[in-house]
């Protein structure tokens, strides 16, 4: 028996008193629920949903007697006019949890279902930790316990991410960024491996199928109900650590392709509200997948605010990183628009008050809106600039010096107006070569994902250090050895939000592959052995990262300025060369020097003070350090060109400086802290 609604219901499968009720929102004129068999997705009988009046499309039935988790579902409708036939079996795109994935790299028949939701979040507290203070890792939950190195009781899972949180705590680190964990097809991939000729996976999962649904082959547990249980403990435990956890979004483009893809569940819903299409009803491909969503239709805004709420308050995460967030700021015929309905919508939206919203202000069309993405006062970004000239300082690059100069204070030029923590700087992240390679390559080595080698970013602005790929060269190695602390040292003392994706800090490598989408291997994956290989680079990490936390200079919210504010010894920032206040500024500059200044970083508290110095350059470099604040001396945090043991000191233990002399070797950092003098006694 069934009762159908008559007024408007959320979309969606909801337990309701009696039974649960079921509503879809389709522009077809008439629609099926279809019910079927968890264990083989047998259909088990299919009942004519009743179209709410007024309701904007929406197609409610009630169905009595139905459990959560003892069912799976799905939807026919009607074809457009013109067509044959109703629809496959569509997915419900509310789905708060896909069956029929099996386990990883399983062929899916996926299949909606409706999990007991019940969880006991008990004193669970979001850490709220202050912008200012924000370190961001970025992992991939499956590759960052798949190893056989992890050690971990089960390798790449939620729960096997859980275990590793106590490694999590001692590295420093206090945010995590996940890459995908929404549904998505890991064996949606044309390539084949050239070697072996298998099918390659689609490992990174930029594809979603299910927007509300965690990735269920994620989970050690992939009974009914079980993925959501086993994410929702890891936030939990994450929380508790005092860590907040951002999900990486992926809003812009489904895993249907284009009309060559799979029919899931937006095509044959509707497809003008949900996809861009041009004059000729193609679909417009602005990001490089087969399709692009049209984010602003109001009914694709609706559904994508939806989405954003359900992991708010579902599963408790703490804020998003919008992947090719560009294309949510484009308007129904596929152009920018100056004020993005959807993305205004985000920021206003009370439910998501408090998290933090973090934008890849690009897309594959070209939009390139570092600096200028509409934010709303919310949205922070992935700085690409600050990428860029890290980059190009690191590798010794004709201008350098000046570019990272203002990058390193926080980038005024670009975030004038908004606090510093609208950037959130990088040197790598999981697109693109990792640190380790970034020293090693200045080619590419893509030939594993079956594209001829030809995809990736062509030119990532990195130096091998004068030799192409690995060697037993000792000074070659020193050299990316030094290259790799320079960029960690450089990324932890920049005003903003610093970012790392996990295993920089062990020398991870890809062995050259930039693009390692397709890589669910030991390419793809953390070796945890380089924690034994790369311990002085963990170590320096480690410290960098308890320095930063000490010095409230290096986590200013405002851009500082080089002007002296009454009162103080020393203006916010001021700038160095070989002799005081003689900075270098040409084309050809080598050295970059600054002194950072906050007199009252908190009320009551003491000053704090850093002097940063990095050359560039093929030879070494001889500085005069400027005087440090009255009352206080110079004590050395890091020089990364010491020998192991000595290249960063414990935060607070810093030996004193002996001289205002310093020779600064070629291509490395020097980083010193003034503390009062009876500290040095």
């Amino acid at each position: 028996m069934t009762a159908a609604t008559t007024t408007a219901a959320p979309p969606g499968a909801h337990v309701v008193p009696g039974g649960v009720r079921f509503a879809l929102r389709t522009a077809a004129p008439d629609a099926w629920l279809v019910l079927m068999r968890p264990d083989d997705g047998a259909v088990l009988r299919e009942i004519r949903m009743d179209r709410a009046p007024g309701a904007g499309g929406l197609h409610t039935v009630t169905v009595p007697g139905l459990v959560p988790g003892t069912f799976h579902y799905g939807f026919r409708v009607a074809p457009r006019p013109g067509g044959t036939g109703p629809s496959p079996v569509l997915l419900d795109p509310y789905a708060a949890e896909l069956g029929g994935g099996g386990a990883w790299g399983e062929r899916p028949a996926y299949r909606s279902a409706l999990p007991d939701g019940s969880f006991d979040w008990g004193d669970d507290r979001p850490p709220g930790i202050p912008a200012a203070d924000l370190v961001v890792y970025e992992l991939h939950v499956r590759g960052f316990t798949r190893h056989g190195s992890s050690g971990v009781a089960r390798p790449g899972t939620y729960a096997g991410l859980r275990e590793k949180i106590p490694y999590l705590r001692q590295l420093g680190v206090n945010c995590v960024e996940l890459l995908p964990v929404a549904e998505f097809d890991e064996t949606d991939n044309t390539y084949t491996d050239p070697a072996t000729g298998r099918p390659l996976p689609n490992y990174w999962g930029y594809n979603t199928v299910g927007f509300l649904a965690p990735k269920a082959a994620y989970a050690a547990d992939r009974r009914p109900g079980g993925p959501g249980r086993e994410l929702k403990e890891l936030v939990k435990a994450l929380h508790a650590a005092g860590i907040e956890v951002l999900l990486d979004v992926v809003l812009g483009h489904t895993a249907e392709g284009d009309r060559r893809g799979p029919l899931l569940s937006f095509r044959a819903l509707d497809e003008p509200a949900y996809y861009l299409l041009g004059p000729d009803g193609a679909y417009r491909n602005l990001t490089a997948t087969g399709n692009t969503v049209n984010a602003n239709h109001p009914v694709t805004r609706a559904f994508l605010l939806d989405c954003l709420r359900h992991w708010a308050t579902e599963y408790r995460v703490d804020g998003f990183r919008f992947d090719m967030a560009s294309i949510l700021a484009r308007g129904t015929d596929g152009a920018l628009l100056e004020e993005p309905p959807l993305l205004a919508e985000i920021a206003a939206d009370p439910v998501l008050a408090g998290r933090r919203l973090i934008a890849e202000a690009t897309d594959a069309a070209g939009a390139y809106q570092v600096g200028s993405f509409p934010h709303h006062g919310r949205f922070a970004e992935w700085n690409m600039r600050y990428r860029d000239a890290a980059r190009r300082l690191l590798a010794g690059r004709p201008g350098s010096v000046a570019e990272f100069a203002t990058r390193l204070v926080g980038s005024p030029d670009l975030y004038a107006g908004r606090p510093a923590t609208a950037s959130v700087n990088y040197v790598t992240c999981h697109d693109g070569y990792t640190l380790a390679d970034l020293t090693t390559y200045e080619r590419r080595r893509n030939e594993a994902n079956g594209e001829g080698g030809r995809d990736g970013v062509a030119d990532e602005d990195s130096w091998n250090c004068g030799h192409e790929g690995p060697t037993r060269n000792l000074d070659i190695r020193r050299l990316r050895e030094r290259q790799a602390r320079n960029a960690f040292l450089l990324l932890l003392t920049s005003q903003g939000v610093p970012m790392f994706p996990a295993g920089d800090e062990l020398g991870r490598t890809q062995r050259g592959n930039n693009n390692a989408y397709s890589q669910d291997s030991p390419t793809g994956w953390l070796d945890w052995a380089g924690l034994a290989r790369h311990r002085d680079l963990y170590t320096f990490v480690r410290r960098c990262l308890a320095f930063r936390r000490a010095e409230p200079v290096l986590r200013r919210e405002h851009h500082p300025v080089d002007t002296l504010p009454d009162g103080w010894p020393l203006p916010p920032v001021s700038w160095h060369g070989e002799e005081p206040g003689q900075p270098d500024w040409s084309e050809g500059s080598t050295l970059l020097a600054a002194l950072l200044h906050e007199e009252r970083p908190s009320p009551g508290g003491p000053p704090s003070t850093v002097y940063l110095a990095v050359n560039s350059g093929h030879g070494p470099r001889a500085l005069r350090v400027p005087d440090p604040p009255p009352g206080t001396r110079w004590h050395l945090f890091a020089d990364t060109a010491a020998p192991p043991g000595r290249q960063a000191h414990r935060a607070g233990a810093e030996p004193p400086c002996p001289s205002p002399h310093h020779s600064l070797a070629a291509h490395s950092a020097l980083a010193l802290v003034a503390r009062p003098l009876k500290s040095a006694l």
